[in-house]
């Protein structure tokens, strides 16, 4: 399908005021960026998001973590403690379809921008809220990131190995899963308003506890079944055998047989078809009942082959198997290049810049980074200028210090 004929993108005219920061809200912003929404990136003027300093690594003068999470977004650099900060901010939301907010619960009442205000102004406005706890209940007002609710989420009691210390996972998962849970819940407010006859909004609000209870998925699960605690397992799953990391001659791989089919074709291409009619062996819940006699004669096949030939072998079988990469090492793979799923963007300070690609493909609608991560009021002008606002309107606001413009050494543009 050529360029020309491509459909338009998902959320392409729908405007998003987005007045989070750090990764939670950013992620979710980013998200609904990425698929065609112009989204405005309110910040602090002088600061702007927290992650801006969070470093190092910085390159280009930008943090890599700011890097990561804010693409197809234009900075706007306002004050909302100034009058003519609130103003603007007013007019943004006048024209919108979204907000998003992950201040701490009752910041945007003070403000005078909470949802009862800002709805009876705009009643067609979805308006989202993501905060660590809810904005109700007993821990309501509790500060949260990413490493607390880890761990009062349950995640933490869940992952490491076995007599080891409470560890969180490599990435900051409470904060990315509320963001996510957050996106998805406003395409699904926009799907829904599109079909109300009076295209009235909503209130969404999301929380980073709620994010990590729904990840407990089946651990939730076989508590909640059975009462059952469920416990750190290393690498290993509480109710498939073998399903873990096994040491090779020259590493590790991963093997994960999650059926008795696959279980005898393991068997043969390893050489233990012994095991196949062991009573100890025969089916799933036979293995998961002996997991260690099981694990320990998996362990002492694999330990004969390199890794190369162990995914060799399970390839050839069909058994799912794989080897433990470093980042770099999946960035070089040919699958994650043919899947896009590293991009490059030009940027004002940086140059080329690499960034993640998009985790889906929309076939017949190419999704792009229109917009590299911004720099800290690099769209100031240009959005007030959409607003109404002419050049000396705009220099009063950069005297009072209620905006920040801040134009790339290349951007020749006037207002």
């Amino acid at each position: 399908m050529s360029e020309r004929d491509a459909a338009p993108s998902p959320l392409a005219g729908v405007r998003v005021v987005d007045l989070t920061r750090v990764m939670t809200g950013p992620y979710a912003a980013m998200m609904l960026g990425d698929l065609g929404a112009d989204v405005v990136k309110i910040e602090q003027p002088g600061t702007g998001d927290d992650t801006r300093h969070w470093g190092p690594p910085f390159v280009g003068g930008e943090a890599s973590y700011f890097l990561s999470v804010n693409r197809n977004k234009r900075s706007l650099a306002l004050d909302l403690k100034s009058e003519g900060g609130r103003e603007v901010l007013w007019r943004l939301i006048d024209e919108a379809d979204v907000l998003l907010e992950n201040f701490s619960p009752g910041t945007m009442e003070r403000l005078g921008f909470g949802y009862e205000a800002v709805s009876a102004r705009r009643p067609e406005l979805i308006y989202a809220s993501i905060s660590g706890f809810g904005q109700t209940g007993p821990s309501r007002r509790r500060t949260a990131y990413d490493l607390i609710l880890q761990g009062m989420g349950g995640m933490m009691s869940v992952t490491g190995f076995a007599g080891g210390e409470p560890t969180k996972l490599g990435v900051p998962i409470a904060d990315i899963a509320a963001g996510m849970f957050c996106a998805f819940a406003v395409a699904g407010a926009l799907f829904g308003r599109e079909r109300n006859p009076d295209r009235h909004g909503q209130y969404i609000d999301t929380s980073m506890l709620g994010g990590q209870i729904a990840l407990l998925t089946y651990q939730a699960s076989i508590y909640l079944t059975t009462g059952t605690v469920p416990k750190p397992l290393g690498n290993a799953h509480p109710t498939i055998v073998p399903y873990d990391t096994y040491a090779t001659a020259d590493g590790y791989v991963n093997i994960a047989a999650g059926n008795d089919s696959l279980w005898r074709r393991f068997c043969g291409a390893f050489g233990l078809e012994a095991l196949i009619d062991d009573p100890r062996c025969r089916t799933n819940p036979d293995r998961v009942g002996n997991r260690d006699v099981v694990n320990a004669l998996v362990s002492e096949a694999l330990r004969t082959v390199t890794s190369a030939e162990a995914v060799r072998r399970c390839d050839e079988c069909g058994v799912p198997c794989g080897p433990i990469q470093d980042v770099a090492e999946v960035f070089a793979d040919p699958q994650v290049h043919d899947q896009e799923l590293v991009r490059e963007v030009e940027h004002p300070t940086v140059g080329s810049l690499a960034l993640t690609g998009f985790p889906y493909h929309f076939h017949g609608t190419p999704l792009e980074i229109r917009h590299p991560p911004p720099l800290l009021g690099q769209h100031t002008a240009e959005v007030l200028a959409e607003l109404g606002y002419d050049a000396e309107q705009i220099e009063a606001l950069i005297a009072m210090g209620a905006v920040q413009v801040v134009k790339p050494a290349n951007d020749e543009s006037t207002w």
